[in-house]
């Protein structure tokens, strides 16, 4: 079976009757004065507290850069943001008890050491211009040191978005091929409005550099203006005959940048999939099954649209925000994405809707005029925004409907 079939057969796997969500939250963390701690520290601390809860550490090119156990795992990002990856559950109560152990587990050390968590979709003191992203140094393994040097011919903002954005993403789960495409059309459309509700800026005027009327949505702005060929909404996903075809041809064709194989990190450049299986690099018969797995696995890493497909939708249009309101955008997703009325009632409502571009001018329309942004349907922003809690409300039950009135 050739690699392509087994990105698609990867994708298959995925469906379940589960209806589970997933969360993460990309954190900086600062001292008082907004500076990021350094990697050296950082690692150090990651090696400390993972064996004292005798977690499992992750390694990358020799360091230690984040742990699992059985309820989540902790990343490092390119310039330190410190992400939690929330194992899937389907009770929203539980995510937010896993999430509170986590802070209480870390809050203390990072205060001994004077840091603190910070949740902002953009680092304040970049934001602001009171530093410059370049400034800020990377973490010093291979992966970001060739995403940085390829970044930085593709676009203007390669910089902002790796050292000084944060997001928060919530993963979700699809029955069936029909069931994907489906969710994947509905939760695009209304991705505009998503990304101002979850917009979570240190000021209300502040733009990119350079940039004039735009003060909304700076990490979309930043993600839209990095790589063409890798971020914005997923190629082809209105098409009719969009599928887990499509899906794997996209995979299977996004540049890669570089290659992680057996723990070894290596540039790849402007190479995809396709190609490395043409030279070799990649078996189209591979037999080790965990080494297939890590490189599909890989190679769907490196797209960076708005929505990433996996064994699930990797829905990554929300800036960094704090727990109570992250709980919020969970409660709202699973509302809408596993209501079978609510997806039929936006199918229908948004059915004129049917190319990208139509949502992408929704997303401009917003950058420069924010809630109060006419988009769809003659409906600003804002109005469409309550229209979506409303929706959700009226799926959830009583204890899930509480965490609406935080987002």
């Amino acid at each position: 079976m050739s690699f392509f079939c087994d990105i698609y057969s990867y994708i298959k796997s995925g469906e379940t009757e589960k209806e589970n969500l997933g969360l993460e939250i990309e954190h900086f963390i600062v001292n008082e004065q907004g500076v990021q701690i350094e990697f050296d520290e950082m690692v150090e601390l990651i090696d400390k507290v993972g064996n004292e809860i005798g977690a499992e550490i992750i390694y990358v090119d020799g360091y230690p850069v984040g742990y699992i156990n059985d309820k989540y795992s902790v990343t490092l990002e390119p310039s330190c943001q410190f992400e939690i990856s929330i194992n899937p559950y389907s009770d929203i109560a539980g995510i937010a008890d896993i999430y509170q152990e986590f802070i209480n587990l870390w809050e203390p050390v990072f205060k001994e050491r004077g840091y603190h968590f910070e949740t902002k979709g953009n680092l304040p003191s970049v934001e602001k211009g009171l530093v410059s992203p370049f400034d800020i140094p990377l973490s010093p393994k291979k992966r970001y040191r060739y995403m940085n040097d390829y970044l930085s011919k593709s676009g203007k903002y390669g910089a902002y978005m790796m050292r000084a954005s944060a997001s928060t993403q919530v993963s979700i789960d699809y029955k069936s091929e029909r069931d994907l495409i489906r969710k994947m059309q509905i939760l695009q459309k209304i991705s505009p409005i998503l990304m101002i509700m979850m917009e979570n800026k240190s000021e209300e005027a502040t733009t990119l550099p350079g940039v004039k009327g735009k003060t909304h949505l700076l990490r979309t702005q930043e993600w839209d203006d990095l790589d063409p060929e890798r971020t914005g909404f997923y190629p082809y996903s209105l098409d009719e005959d969009f599928g887990y075809k499509k899906i794997s041809k996209v995979i299977y064709h996004t540049p890669l940048i570089l290659l992680t194989d057996e723990g070894k990190t290596t540039d790849v450049g402007h190479k995809n999939a396709e190609d490395l299986v043409r030279e070799n690099v990649i078996s189209d018969d591979e037999p080790d099954k965990s080494r297939e797995k890590s490189l599909i696995e890989h190679v769907m890493s490196m797209g960076f649209f708005h929505f990433r497909i996996k064994k699930y939708i990797e829905i990554r249009v929300a800036d960094s925000v704090p727990i109570k309101k992250a709980l919020g955008y969970v409660a709202l997703l699973k509302g809408i994405a596993y209501s079978e009325k609510n997806l039929s009632v936006l199918e229908n409502e948004l059915s004129g809707i049917n190319a990208l571009e139509k949502i992408q001018d929704a997303v401009l329309e917003i950058e420069e005029s924010g809630e109060n942004a006419i988009i769809y349907e003659g409906l600003s922003a804002g109005e469409w925004a309550f229209r979506l809690k409303k929706l959700a409300e009226s799926a959830l039950d009583t204890r899930e409907k509480e965490y609406l009135n935080y987002v």
